[in-house]
């Protein structure tokens, strides 16, 4: 599938940054997170959801990010998100950050496994949620390609 990126803008708060104004690294980890849930509010299913509908949890199984620039204080991030692999019982979300005149700050993803809430084992997605975040499956994106 070839799908389109969600997007979602956000400011690097006072919060992000360090004494002179320059993003901290673990900073994205809020973006990220603020990014995932409106990713999956937009598809119909927050969080609550996600776990009332289909008995499941979807915890982490691993984040990797590569620092590319540097953003500042009150500089306004787009976010964009997307979905690169889908398995059996996990997914890769994708998170490209692009700063003022475009500029690629950061790439990063999370591996999400889809467990059983009842007893905490990995299970198949359910194929509802799959069909919902369809839209924005990516194979690659311009921002995480090699360079």
């Amino acid at each position: 599938m070839n799908g389109a990126p969600f997007v979602v803008r956000e400011y690097v708060r006072w919060g992000d940054v360090d004494p002179e104004g320059i993003i901290r690294y673990d900073a994205y980890t809020r973006f990220m997170e603020m990014a995932e849930g409106d990713f999956f509010r937009a598809i119909g299913l927050t969080y609550s959801h996600i776990f009332e509908r289909y008995h499941i949890g979807i915890p982490r199984r691993a984040m990797h990010m590569e620092f590319l620039s540097s953003p500042v204080l009150d500089e306004e991030l787009e976010v964009r998100v997307y979905v690169s692999h889908v398995g059996t019982t996990s997914l890769t979300m994708n998170f490209d950050f692009f700063g003022s005149g475009g500029a690629v700050r950061a790439v990063g993803h999370l591996v999400i496994v889809c467990v059983d809430l009842a007893g905490r084992k990995k299970r198949p997605w359910p194929a509802e949620l799959l069909e919902r975040i369809a839209p924005y499956r990516v194979e690659k994106a311009p921002a995480s390609e090699p360079r």
